[in-house]
């Protein structure tokens, strides 16, 4: 058997590539999806050197297509988007339309066709949700009123896109054919997705929580991570291939489905590795559709075109959200936030090409634009940051409150990292023996549980310094450090025994080493979890006979 093939090289140089430049821009601080898309420029064909095989890694993009559709579904919630309705609905409408116009007209001046035009627009119109959402994790704006508006306004921005991805062929065999061909291709496609979704919502809702049910309870981890990706990927496929709609529409209704189940949380928890993996592959397959050459024959397109991504978007939403009365830190970050294009934008793109309705100029400066706004992200909000001291609405205590952790007023308390299971058992005792206690948690579905038993949040990662500041690390008596990541706690444990020498830290552990890495970093005690399991069998067989 030979050592190397097209596939086993593209997937390995594909990877290996896309780790370290992904790993050179995170450590500039940068999205690493900027160095994804780099790995594929590198790879691709119009650069010198090793040269990927275009069409597997096409292929391979398609399952990374279906894995991320899949994991917005899993994270699409109603109830989040009905909480921001009113602003959320018609400001992403308004914002797509108004990006899609200029992106239109530029397309014009290059005597672009108008289907063109349009797909290029829509294009330039939908932000990435992989650099929104870290963008806001940096800045603990999830849980903030301006956090849910952003992610409101991507839910909308997403759901727009699913649709256009579905109507898009239709409409482009209507762009292109004659009059007789207008009705007949919308109304078959109209029908087919109908049927999908009544098919999806009266048996896929029911059987598919079934089957993972099921699968939960006969306790094999493998089979129900691998039951989690053949509903994925079966969906999608099947959905194809029976009612003709995309990979993309059936892998957002199949975790959208998913996501009413109390199981969703694990499922989007055991299919996040290969979700990542093959999103990786993704975003290298789009790179090699990029030709850097178009930065030296067509500098002011490209200049343009991130002018519509950076400053019009922006524009646009930064004069919605006010318009709706909303604060101008507010503003500021939603129109931040959207100041980039990503996922759905690179989907599009590879589609317009394929109906023949986008130029492959048109991809590229999409690609360009989408590289050029994820790097300029992170400036946007450095320079926020610098005029936040000049808004009115800081001045009124807006930003303080919504932008920042406010310092707890609890003295010689107890806090917890971290409300999992481990931290719900010591939260119930700390409530029961009415002890001052905080928890401090950065996993969305863990806030929401919490949130709603009325215990005091601080949403960080408590390896974070602001974090340890908020929970008055100082003033506490002691720390419980409830997480089972252990590379985590200690860095955790590190930052609070600077701040309070004298803190008592009690942390859980799963080996000796570590054991040992945490009381290196200053933890006082640590509680193995097979020797507390013994010992807790232990005392109920013997103590409480």
């Amino acid at each position: 058997m030979p050592h190397a093939t097209p596939l086993i090289a593209t997937i390995v140089g594909s990877l290996a590539l896309a780790f370290v430049l992904g790993a050179l821009a995170q450590r500039v601080k940068i999205s690493p999806l900027v160095g994804y898309l780099l790995a594929g420029v590198a790879v691709g064909p119009f650069t010198p050197g090793y040269v990927a095989d275009q069409g597997l890694a096409l292929e391979l993009s398609e399952i990374g297509v279906i894995l991320l559709m899949f994991g917005v579904g899993l994270h699409f919630s109603l109830k989040d988007l009905l909480s921001v309705k009113a602003i959320a609905i018609p400001g992403a409408v308004i914002q797509i339309a108004f990006a899609t116009v200029l992106g239109w007209a530029l397309a014009w001046a290059l005597g672009w066709s108008m289907a063109g035009g349009i797909v290029f627009g829509l294009a330039l119109s939908v932000a990435s949700t992989v650099v929104l959402l870290r963008a806001l994790q940096e800045r603990h704006a999830l849980e903030t009123d301006r956090g849910r508006i952003a992610i409101g306004w991507l839910i909308v921005e997403d759901l727009v896109m699913v649709l256009v991805l579905v109507l898009l062929p239709p409409f482009g065999a209507i762009l292109t054919g004659g009059e007789g061909e207008i009705v007949m291709p919308l109304l078959i496609t109209l029908g087919k997705v109908t049927a999908f979704i009544v098919f999806m919502l009266v048996v896929g809702r029911r059987v598919i929580p079934w089957i993972l049910h099921y699968i939960a309870h006969t306790g094999s981890r493998e089979l129900f991570r691998l039951a989690v990706l053949a509903i994925a990927l079966g969906v999608a496929f099947g959905s194809a291939m029976l009612f003709g709609v995309s990979f993309a529409l059936g892998a957002f209704f199949a975790g959208m489905v998913l996501a009413e189940s109390e199981l969703s949380h694990r499922a989007a928890e055991e299919s996040l590795p290969l979700r990542d993996a093959f999103a990786v592959l993704f975003f290298v397959s789009v790179g090699m559709l990029f030709d850097p050459m178009i930065l030296v024959t067509s500098p002011f397109l490209v200049l343009a075109t991130c002018g519509i991504i950076i400053f019009g978007k922006s524009v646009a939403a930064f004069l919605i959200v006010r318009a709706f009365r909303h604060p101008t830190g507010t503003a500021l970050i939603i129109s931040a936030s959207l100041a980039q294009i990503g996922e759905f934008s690179f989907i599009l793109a590879a589609l317009g090409v394929d109906l023949n309705l986008l130029p492959p100029q048109g991809r590229d400066l999409i690609l360009a634009g989408a590289i050029l706004s994820i790097l300029a992200n992170p400036l946007l909000f450095a320079a926020i940051d610098r005029m936040k001291a000049k808004t009115a609405d800081q001045a009124s205590g807006d930003s303080a409150t919504q932008d920042h952790l406010i310092k707890t007023s609890l003295t010689d308390h107890t806090v917890v990292v971290g409300g999992g299971r481990v931290g719900k058992e010591l939260i119930a005792y700390l409530k029961a023996e009415g002890l001052p206690f905080l928890v401090i948690e950065d996993r969305d579905h863990a806030l929401k549980a919490l949130r709603g038993d009325g215990v005091e949040l601080i949403a960080a990662n408590a390896a974070d310094p602001l974090a340890i500041a908020a929970a008055n690390m100082a003033g506490a008596k002691r720390l419980f450090v409830a997480i089972d990541n252990a590379f985590e706690a200690g860095q955790a444990v590190e930052q609070a025994r600077k701040a309070n020498p004298s803190l008592e830290i009690i942390a859980r552990a799963f080996s000796c080493d570590e054991t040992q890495h945490l009381q290196q970093r200053g933890a006082n005690r640590i509680v193995v979890g097979a020797e507390a399991i013994a010992q807790g069998m232990l005392a109920k067989a013997f103590k409480e006979a």
